[in-house]
């Protein structure tokens, strides 16, 4: 049960992050920023206790946002700590990436430097990996590295301290990353919200007065071209929307392309096209997207490009300044994290949650019958039960179906089944073949699990092989499998179960020798009005009819 809830969670908690991380990216001020960096901590990351300690201008380090606790934050907040004292304290502990933890057996020499901090009560650790009330895990946030650097860390620009996981436990693997992931966002968003706070002020300059326009032309022009992410200006508005005018270095190492050349092009260009709509509504309003940009080798980039409407305070939107950040590798780790939480980490095939949400996407609430009689069946009111189509809607006027009810199912297009017991009459529907390996358990007893893993591998390879692209190959759990395969009949559907069969009792090698299992199958049918549980276990159930009518001895051979 633990193995199946892990993907629940991990997708649970990446989609807080990816919640919190869009929030940080949309707040108003650096002020903003940095309490929903710390707030993020508590709601997204499971600790009760957060802290953001950013580097002023002198170098110490200011408490500048808490969250989790109004009498520490009171206590705390606007508090310096050293730069010597901060600088002490990420040198020594444990290193966990780019993390450090500084256990309780440690943390005591730190109690009478003057870095800010807090402390709490509670009982001594029970088993290894207990947090300890003692216990310090810190973040350090650094600028981005600049573009075409040696991956390095730019600077310092804050501490994220975390305290009192909500399981009572040290971070494990998931839960490292995780928090690394959102600190390497968190500087990008804080270096973001420096940046806009200094462009913004030097707009209202330009927008005020002419005599200021000259003196903040060049603050500007610092920031554009030495912005650590790309930066471009481009046209609004007339025949001409969206062609760039000017770039900044960044940008060309970004898209590997020179400045001259970019000057050819407008965003709509160098767009995915999969992305042009989102371009066109980012641009067209002022904002933020996350999309892909074309280099010059032909492979795409993704990035965060965020939009302002520079304005004219007479002739009206005059351009638009874009601000484009590299998210790449953000975007990896995201699809990484989804791809684990939605397949099986040994056969690598969607798992059951995966397979439950695909299932259910096809069906509706309400069934379909593809029975002619349907037609004009009646209720027992003597209402239509089916329209002529045979959308299986209900055009009462006593109030049990609306306007809006109609609408949602009208372009819907069901899914039905073959009749039961009938013989093939041309009806195509959704198959569901579930699979349970017979002979599989002796493997494991007889030859371990590292046997039964490369045997289940094998057999998930084969029945990935023999299935038509679209279809959905998945683990349900142990050694059973699910076949989800669309457009075919009664007989197609035994056709492919008794090929699947054949490719499955071929000779496996495993740990050096040869095995042979068995499948069983059985051959469910989904149709709308079902949901997908119910369709599993009609499925389950053939599969356990279709085992016993076969004699013991003849099961393991298929």
């Amino acid at each position: 049960m633990e193995a199946e809830s892990e993907p629940y969670v991990r997708l649970a908690s990446l989609r807080q992050l990816h919640q919190v991380m869009a929030d940080m990216n949309t707040a108003r001020s650096l002020a903003d920023t940095l309490q929903t960096v710390a707030n993020g901590v508590v709601t997204a990351l499971g600790y009760e206790l957060a802290c953001v300690n950013l580097v002023r201008p002198d170098g110490d380090l200011v408490v500048a946002a808490f969250a989790g606790n109004p009498a520490a934050e009171a206590l705390i907040t606007g508090r310096v700590g050293s730069r010597e004292s901060w600088e002490r304290r990420l040198s020594m502990g444990e290193t966990w990436g780019d993390l450090i933890f500084i256990p309780h057996t440690e943390g005591w020499i730190l109690d009478d430097d003057d870095v800010p901090q807090w402390y709490t009560d509670g009982p001594a650790p029970r088993f290894e990996d207990e947090w300890h009330p003692s216990d310090r895990l810190f973040a350090p946030m650094y600028t981005p590295a600049a573009p075409g650097g040696n991956g390095a860390c730019g600077e310092l620009i804050g501490v994220l301290s975390v305290d009192r996981p909500r399981n009572g436990r040290r971070p494990g693997a998931w839960g490292r990353e995780a928090l690394q992931m959102y600190t390497f966002q968190a500087a990008i968003a804080i270096s973001n919200a420096r940046l806009r706070a200094n462009m913004q002020r030097a707009l209202v300059r330009l927008e005020r007065e002419q005599q200021a326009l000259r003196a903040s032309e060049e603050s500007f022009r610092q920031a554009f071209e030495y912005a650590p992410s790309g930066m471009a200006i481009a046209e609004m508005g007339g025949d001409q929307h969206g062609r760039i005018l000017r770039t900044n270095d960044a940008l060309c190492r970004l898209l590997g392309r020179p400045a001259s050349a970019m000057r050819r092009y407008s965003f709509s260009d160098l767009v995915h096209p999969e992305d042009i709509g989102t371009l066109l509504r980012t641009s067209a309003e002022g904002g933020r997207a996350e999309l892909r940009l074309g280099r010059r080798d032909g492979t795409y980039l993704w990035v965060s490009l965020r939009n302002s409407v520079v304005a004219d305070a007479a002739d009206g939107p005059r351009f638009l300044l874009t601000h484009v950040e590299d998210i790449e590798d953000r975007k990896r780790r995201e699809l990484q994290l989804a791809h684990r939480a939605s397949h099986d980490s040994l056969t690598g095939l969607p798992n059951s949650a995966e397979l439950r949400s695909r299932l259910a996407s096809r069906l509706c609430r309400r069934p379909q019958s593809t029975h002619p009689a349907a037609v004009d069946a009646m209720d027992a009111q003597g209402h239509p039960a089916f329209d002529t189509n045979g959308h299986g809607f209900d055009f009462r006027t006593d109030g049990a179906e609306s306007a809006e009810s109609f609408e949602a199912y009208d372009h819907h297009v069901h899914t039905v089944a073959p009749e039961e017991g009938a013989r093939d009459d041309g009806t195509k529907g959704l198959a569901v073949l579930f699979c349970d390996l017979d002979g599989f358990k002796s493997i494991n007893d007889r030859f371990g699990h590292n046997a039964g893993d490369a045997v289940l591998i094998e057999v998930a390879r084969r029945l990935s092989g023999g299935v038509r692209d679209g279809d959905t190959v998945a683990r349900l759990g142990g050694d059973e499998f699910v076949i989800l395969a669309d457009g075919l009949g009664s007989a197609d559907a035994q056709d492919l179960a008794v090929r699947l069969r054949n490719e499955i009792i071929q000779p496996i090698r495993a740990e050096g020798r040869a095995v042979r299992v068995g499948a069983s199958f059985g051959i469910g049918w989904a149709h709308c009005g079902m949901t997908a549980d119910e369709v599993l276990k009609s499925a389950d159930e053939r599969m356990y009819v279709e085992k016993r009518s076969r004699p013991k001895q003849h099961r393991r051979a298929g």
